[in-house]
């Protein structure tokens, strides 16, 4: 799909980002929402970019993201919640549900084409371990069940009204400007420091997929025309204990790695891979040996 001006949120997150990078190499100008004054945090401003400031995006009107919307033929919605340490649990998450839903309805007054929304893999029934996008959903958290009902609600709601809609659903994402409360960042920073690394036995098995390769990945599933559900994700697993040892080996440190110190999370699922379609191939990984600043 040929997208003339795309409208973006979440521009100045952790995928927001890489994103942003990624379209502005394709020469597509963007009109990015965010919130007033973090505008400094976009990764760099094409010529013909625009930004839109608010105090809050998801207590906008309709009319407000009808008018926001106009001519943009496309919308890529990455905003939602993400305090570390408190997303999951919080209420916020239903403030981002109908305020998502509030911004389709004005996208579809506006007359956008293509509207693409990002998931989470934890909308899954995890239990199988690899996850196809069709796969059943059981969300077990509130974030996870408020992005469940926001990608399920759109999926009816956007088609409906002639807009081609896709879901895209995240796994563990890592790279530059990550959070450095997470686990690549933490093993990072540790290591560079020759401190030591406390971490769990290291037996779970996670799709993990450079920001970089998701970020691409994801626009070309945006200049795509698939409908309905999509995993962002590399279709291979790897153990937390693998991942470890191989950001460690580059720094020659081994050592500093104590698998068994924290415990585990009995609610945390042993495998969780995300399966691509098949008329896809794995995308590329990025070494995850790269450094990542604390």
């Amino acid at each position: 799909m040929t997208i003339s001006r795309l409208l973006l949120t979440g521009s100045t997150g952790f995928v927001g980002r890489a994103v942003t990078r990624q379209l502005r190499g394709l020469g597509i100008p963007l009109r990015h929402v965010v919130r007033a004054g973090s505008d400094g945090r976009i990764d760099g401003m094409g010529a013909a970019d625009q930004v839109v400031e608010c105090a809050d995006l998801f207590d906008q009107s309709q009319d407000w993201w009808a008018q926001t919307c106009a001519g943009c033929d496309g919308v890529l919605h990455l905003a939602w919640y993400a305090e570390p340490g408190q997303y999951q649990l919080s209420a916020r998450n239903f403030d981002c549900l109908s305020g998502s839903l509030t911004m389709a309805r004005g996208a579809i007054a506006a007359g956008v084409e293509r509207f693409v929304g990002v998931g989470t893999c934890l909308e899954y029934d995890l239990s199988p371990g690899a996850v196809a996008a069709d796969a059943p959903l059981a969300p077990g958290s509130p974030y996870a069940a408020a992005k469940a009902a926001c990608g399920l609600a759109l999926g009816h709601m956007l088609p409906l009204a002639g807009v081609s809609f896709l879901w895209a659903r995240l796994f563990y994402l890592y790279g530059a400007g990550e959070d450095p409360r997470r686990l690549i960042a933490y093993l990072h920073r540790q290591l560079a420091a020759g401190n030591s690394v406390e971490l769990s036995a290291g037996d779970q098995v996670r799709d993990f997929l450079d920001i970089d390769v998701a970020a691409e990945l994801l626009v070309r599933e945006l200049l795509g025309t698939r409908q309905g559900a999509v995993n962002i994700s590399s279709g291979t697993g790897t153990t937390v204990r693998q991942l470890a040892e191989t950001i460690a080996d580059t720094y020659g440190r081994r050592d500093l790695l104590r698998f068994g110190v924290r415990p585990a999370n009995p609610d945390d699922p042993p495998v969780v891979i995300g399966l691509r379609p098949p008329d896809d191939s794995n995308p590329a990984r990025l070494p995850i040996s790269h450094p990542i600043p604390a």
